[in-house]
């Protein structure tokens, strides 16, 4: 017979070991559950990406070469990720409504932008509050296509007033001052400030009418409503081939393919150092997983090497790219500086 003391003070000695160690297990395992929920999600929505549609933002009007350039790439990204790559139009306010809105978006893929030398080169150094910053709000993933401007006016008005070339038109704006109308896509757009970089440099003084897009802008050109734009090559081109608009010049530092029998401003206009050409690139809210930045970036790059969109894009004045988001990034940088010169050099300033 046990002695009735002994099983108690077996059990009362060891039983307070096995519970701890029991204890430190369920703790282990709870911690361990708890850590995997917290991280389960992000990784399997990221390893999962997409499974549903991304929108591909446009802080622009349709029609326009902003729009152009995301409605050639979006067919392209839908078909490679097997999810809809919805173009969506946000205009307003130069750019800054639509860039804004996918900053203040989630970082998870779902939400991208088209965005321009405006939005995240010019508009930093042009407004005095941005809602959004250019830099610490985004991840540049790729730079979709280099495009110059065109000097652009109406092709009746222009026959009708004897304005041939570039030398013309300034013979007239100055004849005129404040008379003529310049027509952009919005404030702080390249469009805008290769027109003020313009005026700056010519000493000429026209009426600056933005509006929310290339395409409404155009719209009044063709009508006659406007005197003269810089307007992006790619959303002139089809006029400029109907011969409803007359190209003056462009404004890169070089003639374009496309145009090759168009002079450079500089050389037109007898105005040494002018260049005001634009850019637009894919960009995603800041936190937006490297892996989902790196496969979008591939793809585009990717589609932009196809021959038939390749040729669609040249054809039409645009220089495609698809350069790395480290490649991208340091253009960006250098933009912002180069900018910042122009802008203080001509003047311009919105609030």
């Amino acid at each position: 017979m046990t002695h009735p003391n002994h099983a108690p003070k077996d059990v009362r000695q060891d039983a307070p070991q096995d519970t701890t160690a029991h204890t430190r297990r369920q703790l282990l395992q709870a911690a361990g559950l708890s850590l995997a929920s917290l991280a389960a999600p992000a990784a399997l929505a990221q390893a999962g990406w997409p499974n549903k549609a991304v929108r591909l933002v446009v802080p622009f009007a349709p029609g326009g070469t902003t729009d152009i350039l995301a409605r050639a790439i979006a067919p392209e990204l839908s078909k490679t990720f097997g999810q809809p790559f919805v173009v969506e139009n946000r205009a307003g306010a130069g750019g800054n409504l639509g860039a804004d809105q996918v900053a203040k978006s989630a970082g998870d893929g779902y939400t991208l932008l088209m965005g321009t030398v405006g939005t995240h080169g010019i508009n930093r150094a042009l407004y005095d509050k941005l809602p959004y910053d250019p830099i610490k709000d985004f991840v540049p993933i790729t730079l979709v296509a280099a495009v110059p401007n065109v000097m652009i006016v109406n092709a009746d008005k222009a026959r009708a007033a004897g304005i041939n070339n570039v030398q013309d038109f300034i013979r007239l704006a100055k004849s005129q001052p404040g008379k003529l109308n310049m027509a952009s896509s919005g404030n702080g757009t390249s469009i805008h400030l290769a027109g003020e970089l313009f005026k700056s440099m010519t000493g000429t003084f026209m009426l600056h009418f933005p509006y929310r897009g290339s395409s409404p802008a155009l719209l009044d050109m063709l009508a006659g409503n406007m005197d003269v734009m810089f307007d992006n090559l790619p959303s002139s081109m089809p006029h400029i081939r109907s011969g409803k608009l007359k190209a003056l010049a462009v404004t890169s530092n070089q003639r374009s393919s496309a145009l090759p029998e168009v002079p450079t401003i500089e050389e037109a206009g007898q105005l040494k150092g002018y260049e005001a050409s634009s850019w637009f690139g894919l960009l995603a809210p800041a936190g937006t997983p490297t892996d989902i930045v790196n496969r979008v970036q591939k793809e585009v790059a990717r589609a932009l090497n196809d021959a038939g969109i390749k040729e669609k894009l040249q054809a039409q004045g645009a220089i495609p790219s698809g350069n790395t988001p480290q490649e991208f990034t340091r253009l960006i940088d250098a933009e912002h500086t180069k900018w910042a010169q122009v802008v203080k050099a001509s003047g311009a300033k919105v609030d």
